[in-house]
């Protein structure tokens, strides 16, 4: 019989085998290499090995392995929390100084105001915005991140959640590239080259943005804060606000599932593949290996990414913001141009005009926010503390809870920022797929806030 004929005569007696043919041919193997093993290899101890299996039987449980996830999860991110606001401020306040110094110094060498501004108050305090907002989470995040991959962690995760994936018609090491996408979504993408198939992978691009990345746990982190766990203790201030982002998050997963069976019945149809996921022993995690990586190879790749990107957007920031129209400028023109829509999904039109203008890097959202609704024409800092931004917000500008859980929505399923769009271009090598990620995420963002908004009005509770 001939080769040819060998490889038809397989494939017409694939479609007759069980789904789980494969899982029992690897099962077989690897009890038969065990077998091999006893007999060849004299052991006088098993006790890591049953520690592995101990450690095991909790965390890829199918009662205890999806808690324990969250539970690490929820660690992390109040972490981030507690941890990156105080040196996010630190770090703004330095770098505001050095932006104050400079502009003394253009003004003082007669430099014309409006090169002043433009450098100083429009590209240097993007700059200098998306620097302290994204650079303390992400040297919390990220290190926390390669410390459970390090250690050996990440594996189960994509055990655990393999079924869940299967089902949708996506690969189970989606998780792992989702879990990167809680960084960046640009890093997460990259990320998906780990998945072998074609057709999967891109459900993973496409799907990545579903997952907040930490350019909008800013955002996140203020509403849940200001709006949520406000009326709790100081004490619990954090745990609440804390687990608020983790409901965003878990909301954004489900996203994530609901898209991945869309596209696999639909644009990218076909059956989830099958992989072998041999579960390493844990190790101790390597400091300096831990380090390098998250910071060399992680963090400042993409804090560098976001500035290339942050630095046009805040200079369109400061033009908008000095064009004088009537009593205002045209930033504020433009807002109230895109005001009816923005409330026809529960927002308003300052909000609409900020992530239009931070489609290069989500970090700007709250400084565009704040400077036009407080009508200056630079990035400022804002209100200092809740209460202020509580009254700015609500008293000031007519916000109510629709338009802070509308905007948490929002933020969650919106497109990706511009890193991420260039990355999906470079990673698929097709403008259709980079476009149609733009799409999909947009479109379900302003589908979801407008009936949100609308069943809020229908019920009466706005």
């Amino acid at each position: 019989m001939e080769a040819n004929e060998i490889l038809a005569k397989a494939e017409s007696l694939r479609n007759n085998l069980s789904t789980g043919f494969r899982d029992e041919i690897v099962k077989s193997l690897y009890t038969e290499a065990e077998n091999i093993a006893k007999r060849a290899v004299k052991s006088t101890s098993d006790k890591k090995y049953d520690f592995d299996q101990k450690i095991d039987r909790l965390v890829t449980s199918p009662y205890t392995g999806l808690p324990i996830m969250l539970l690490l999860l929820g660690l992390i991110i109040w972490l981030t929390v507690s941890g990156a606001n105080v040196v996010s401020s630190w770090i703004a306040v330095v770098l505001f100084g050095i932006g104050d110094y400079g502009r003394a110094l253009f003004n003082q060498i007669g430099i014309p105001w409006w090169i002043t501004g433009f450098l100083w108050d429009g590209v240097y305090l993007g700059l200098a915005w998306v620097v302290s907002v994204m650079l303390p989470p992400m040297m919390i995040f990220f290190p926390a991140f390669t410390f459970l991959e390090d250690l050996g962690y990440l594996p189960r995760v994509a055990f655990n959640m393999d079924w869940m994936f299967k089902k949708t018609g996506a690969h189970g090491k989606q998780s792992l590239t989702m879990a990167m996408g809680f960084g960046c979504n640009a890093a997460g993408v990259i990320a998906t080259r780990v998945i072998d198939s074609p057709r999967e992978r891109l459900i993973a691009i496409l799907t990545n943005n579903f997952v907040p990345c930490n350019g909008r746990f800013p955002t996140l982190i203020m509403l849940a804060t200001v709006f949520v766990a406000a009326s709790f203790p100081p004490a619990l201030t954090s745990l609440i606000a804390a687990a608020t982002v983790v409901g965003v998050v878990l909301i954004g997963v489900m996203f994530t599932f609901i898209a991945s069976w869309v596209l696999s019945r639909t644009v990218l149809k076909g059956e989830a593949s099958a992989f072998t996921l041999e579960l390493p022993p844990y190790r101790r995690p390597n400091v300096s290996r831990i380090l390098y990586t998250s910071i060399i190879d992680r963090t400042i790749f993409v804090l560098w990414r976001a500035m290339q990107t942050a630095a046009p957007a805040g200079a369109i920031i400061w033009v908008l913001a000095n064009i004088p129209i009537a009593d205002s400028n045209l930033a504020r023109a433009i807002a109230d141009w895109l005001n009816p829509f923005g409330l026809l999904l529960g927002l308003d039109g300052v909000i609409i005009l900020a992530y239009i203008i931070a489609i290069p890097a989500n970090e700007i959202v709250v400084p565009t926010m704040m400077m036009v609704y407080m009508g200056a024409g630079m990035m400022i800092n804002g209100p200092t503390n809740n209460t202020e931004i509580f009254n700015l917000l609500v008293n000031g500008n007519g916000w109510t809870m629709l338009t802070a859980v509308n905007l948490m929505l929002f933020a969650l399923l919106h497109n990706p920022c511009a890193t991420t769009i260039m990355t999906i271009y470079k990673e698929t090598k097709s403008l259709k797929w980079a476009t149609l990620s733009v799409v999909m995420t947009l479109g379900t963002a302003i589908v979801v806030t407008f009936l949100t908004a609308s069943i809020a009005r229908l019920l009466g509770w706005v």
